[in-house]
């Protein structure tokens, strides 16, 4: 019996998932593991695995369609590397696999700092200030202002329909999430242009 029908799709995964792979291939340590915070469908989890190995990933969400959809996935595409998702909500001051042996040398982060209110984007940049090695990596995708501008009209519409869904959603200004990941001893050290007026934004834990 399987559980194929609770898979979800987002059709932005198809889209992305290449020139994502891309950036991760580069940025990436050669081994460990990687925690994917905000898994969404399980999409991205079960094409990177695969195609990151001998790394593993995590994947990760606080909502249980999500994970059940994940696991779904999982079970759908099996692939020795890909761990089984867990609940981990952005926001707490402890993450469940800080109580876990994981080696856990990145995280990566999809499509979740706009959709979410502004305290899940400080509680990642703190979770990764805990849980990374120094060297380990943090990766955010999705749009970004720069400068306090929109880099695309297109972002603009965006950030306005996310807004007036939800008033703490929104696209957030790059050079914000840069200031506090500094505090936190994260160091901006690539940003790279991506389909559908997007980012890469990675950056290296200090100390």
């Amino acid at each position: 019996m399987n559980n194929f029908d609770a898979r979800q799709y987002a059709p932005a995964t198809l889209r992305n998932r290449e020139p994502i792979l891309e950036v991760l291939l580069e940025v990436l340590p050669p081994t460990g593991t990687v925690l994917e915070v905000a898994s969404g469908t399980g999409e991205h989890a079960i094409f990177f695995a695969p195609r990151i190995y001998p790394r593993k990933w995590l994947p990760s969400d606080p909502n249980p369609a999500a994970r059940a959809s994940i696991m779904a996935w999982r079970e759908y595409a099996p692939t020795e590397n890909l761990y089984p998702a867990i609940a981990l909500d952005a926001c707490d001051s402890v993450w469940t696999v800080e109580q876990q042996s994981l080696d856990i040398v990145a995280i990566v982060n999809i499509n979740m700092i706009h959709i979410a209110p502004w305290a899940a984007c400080l509680g990642l940049l703190a979770g990764a200030k805990r849980i990374l090695p120094p060297g380990g990596i943090l990766y955010l995708y999705g749009p970004f202002k720069q400068r306090g501008q929109h880099t695309s009209a297109s972002n603009a519409v965006f950030d306005d329909s996310l807004r007036a869904q939800n008033p703490a959603w929104g696209v957030r200004n790059l050079e914000d999430i840069v200031a506090v990941a500094k505090k936190e001893s994260l160091a901006l050290i690539k940003t790279v242009a991506m389909p559908a007026n997007n980012l890469s934004v990675t950056f290296q834990k200090l100390n």
